[in-house]
């Protein structure tokens, strides 16, 4: 993978509205050293922004990649390459955040455990249960990986409440 990859120093998380946010990733085939440039990359910029998730597209870039550490450390964080999560169980209603949009939060229900087949950063498939935090987690960048935000699970009240920093984050990427 060349091009976008090229300049990691310069790669940074975008915001919302930017459309690369929509968009549903692509799948990842090759499995090269600017793959793995771009992950650990992916971490360092998480773990400055404070996060325990960040999504190939909140990067800028339109494939199907996240990584996460629940812990917030990058010591913790695990690549998720091509994930495809299953056997959702429970339901809980949590706050949620997202690095994409900055000072906003959601309660969105999510399950409380799945199940996740991905590709590490080597191409090697691996598969784990996720539960609580983790699965929230796991849930939230695939998410990403479809186009889909926290915006979009918000009901009439966390729009009321957030309208002014959506307003303020629409304008600023004008």
């Amino acid at each position: 993978m060349s091009g976008p990859f090229m300049n990691l120093d310069n790669l940074d998380i975008v915001c919302y509205p930017d459309p690369v946010l929509r968009q549903d990733a692509r799948p990842i085939t090759e499995f090269t050293p600017e793959l793995a440039a771009l992950a650990q990359r992916m971490i360092e910029l998480m773990v400055q922004a404070n996060g325990v998730g960040l999504a190939a597209p909140q990067v800028g870039i339109d494939r199907r990649l996240f990584v996460a550490s629940p812990t917030g450390k990058a010591a913790d964080a695990h690549v998720y390459i091509n994930p495809v999560l299953s056997d959702f169980q429970g339901a809980e209603s949590q706050e949620e955040g997202c690095l994409s949009l900055p000072g906003i939060t959601v309660k969105v229900n999510r399950p409380t455990a799945c199940h996740i087949e991905a590709v590490d950063i080597n191409g090697n498939p691996f598969s784990h249960k996720a539960a609580e935090l983790l699965a929230r987690i796991l849930q939230h960048e695939n998410d990403h990986l479809n186009g889909v935000l926290i915006v979009d699970k918000m009901n009439t009240l966390d729009r009321l409440a957030s309208r002014r920093q959506l307003k303020y984050l629409e304008q600023e990427y004008q």
